[in-house]
């Protein structure tokens, strides 16, 4: 009818029931500590609390078991308010009092921190917590609450929110001034090293680019008060956007080769600053400032470094500057000094001004009548005039004759000299000219017509004296003969200035006596 197990337990159970009941005492039986120890409210439980009809095989031994809430075994359970965990009551409570726990073992737990920790149940976050969504367990440990690990990938506030040096470690008093958030610039990992973002900084780069900050200029920087940012970029020191405008110090200083470009090989020698020629905006082109240069323009203009004489160029041994000047090639002060050719290579009216359709014919070169200071007035030479003088002295190119002027077809300076216009220098070359009169004769006192021919008095005894003295002939003061008395007719003494015979008689044959320069041209009284 029964199982052995069941029979067992009602036999255990009838006999101690008959024990006691025959030897009018109590039975007090010996637990087995060894396999559950009744301890603290344990010891006070009755027998068929846990020994259920009379089993002692088999009685449960783990917390659970009984305190279940409302089991077979009824016992208190957890509470409504108890947090999720494990079965293992005994891993926090004590038998002695459950309501006082030996420990807390968090690792019994199920479920989210803050299924407790709410500030209800048990202290949750304080007022000055950093406002996170993470769980506690992502900062804390259950060994110690306050050496927290702390995980930012939670936090929802700025960085300053805590990191603002009464919550946790804010700016030193030797940060760089910027309103940036801390994870700008530091990683939640590790504070340092930083990946520095300049983009909000508020202050001059300089106050922090100071050498002792942070890296400030080195020894060689170039020397000027420009800040940081005006050649530098903050991703990248190098390369730099370079900015000459606060350089404090010449060109040169930088540019010398080293630092930066200098002047090339064949760069124009000159003592000026970089800045006298070249713009800080575009090295080339240049705008050439002439006033340093220490060389000849020729060591430069010489049509390979620079534009030099052209083909049709003046030939001249002179610098440039002797003619053009550093302002404007054109126009030029020509200075002839230098000149190495003849006048006519350049004054041909080609290159330069040549002879004007006016011009005197002569085969002469410009610089024996003109000078290269002036072309007008001119040193006439009268040497170097290949025409007739007239082909000039007519009225118009020169000087030409008067209107009272001697007609006649004889060129000027048959006449007149060169050097003086006058008086002149005219000389009768004829052999019956007369000479010097006992006057001085003007030109029409003979050329009465005031022309080259001359007015004859009678013209049958040109050009002997007689031609003009016949009408002053008295004929009784030349005898030829005295006895019979002969005298000379005009005709036979037609020289006034040569030799007469008065004969002894009329055949002419003996001379009686002779006269001879009788008649000068220069006696005033003419002679008898």
């Amino acid at each position: 009818m029964y199982s052995n197990k069941k029979y067992c337990h009602i036999v255990f159970a009838l006999t101690m029931f008959l024990c006691g009941m025959s030897s009018g005492w109590a039975v007090e039986f010996d637990h087995d500590a060894s396999r559950f120890p009744l301890q603290g409210f344990h010891r006070y439980v009755e027998c068929q609390e846990c020994h259920v009809n009379g089993q002692f095989k088999g009685t449960p031994t783990r917390c659970v078991s009984c305190h279940n809430g409302g089991s077979v075994i009824p016992a208190g359970g957890k509470t409504f308010r108890h947090m999720p965990t494990t079965d293992e009551c005994s891993e926090c409570h004590r038998s002695v009092d459950w309501q006082v726990t030996t420990r807390f073992d968090h690792s019994q737990v199920r479920g989210e921190c803050s299924q407790c920790h709410n500030g209800q149940t048990q202290p949750g976050k304080p007022i000055h917590h950093p406002q996170s969504s993470n769980q506690c367990d992502s900062c804390h440990n259950t060994f110690n609450w306050q050496r927290a690990v702390f995980d930012h990938s939670g936090i929802t506030a700025a960085c300053s929110s805590c990191h603002n040096g009464v919550q946790s470690t804010g700016k030193p008093m030797n940060h760089v001034a910027t309103i940036l958030e801390c994870n700008d610039c530091h990683r939640t990992v590790a504070w340092l090293p930083a990946g520095f973002d300049h983009s909000d900084i508020t202050q001059a780069c300089s106050s922090c680019h100071n050498g002792s900050q942070a890296a400030g200029k080195t020894p060689n920087h170039i020397p000027t008060n420009q800040q940081c940012e005006a050649c530098h970029g903050t991703q990248a020191w190098l390369p730099t956007m370079f900015d000459h405008s606060g350089i404090t110090q010449p060109c040169s200083s930088c540019h010398n080769g080293s630092q930066a470009t200098g002047k090339t090989m064949n760069h124009v020698p000159t003592n000026l600053e970089c800045d006298d020629c070249h713009r800080v905006t575009g090295w080339i082109p240049a705008g050439f400032d002439h006033s340093g240069i220490t060389q000849s323009c020729s060591s430069c203009h010489n049509g390979t470094q620079a534009t030099g004489k052209t083909m049709n160029h003046v030939s001249t041994n002179l610098e440039c500057d002797d003619c053009h000047r550093v302002t404007g090639w054109i126009p030029a002060e020509f200075d002839h000094s230098g000149i190495t050719q003849p006048c006519s290579s350049c004054h041909n009216g080609s290159q330069a001004t040549g002879k004007s359709s006016t011009h005197i014919n002569t085969n002469a070169e410009c610089d024996v009548c003109h000078t290269s200071n002036a072309w007008v007035p001119a040193n006439f030479d009268h040497n170097n005039v290949s025409a007739s003088c007239d082909s000039c002295h007519n009225g118009s190119s020169a000087t030409g004759k008067n209107t009272g002027h001697f007609v006649s077809n004889l060129q000027c300076d048959y006449c007149h000299s060169t050097t003086r216009w006058v008086p002149t220098t005219f000389r009768h070359q004829s052999p019956g000219y007369p000479g010097d009169h006992r006057q001085n004769l003007q030109c029409v006192d003979c050329h009465r017509g005031n022309s080259e021919t001359v007015n004859w008095s009678t013209p049958a005894y040109q050009p002997d004296c007689a031609g003009c003295h016949a009408n002053q002939y008295r004929a009784g003061e030349h005898t030829k003969v005295s006895s019979p008395r002969i005298n000379y007719t005009v005709s036979e003494l037609r020289d006034c200035t040569g030799a007469c015979h008065t004969y002894t008689d009329s055949t002419f044959s003996r001379i009686q006596r002779t006269r001879s320069g009788q008649h000068r041209v220069t006696d005033p009284d003419f002679g008898d």
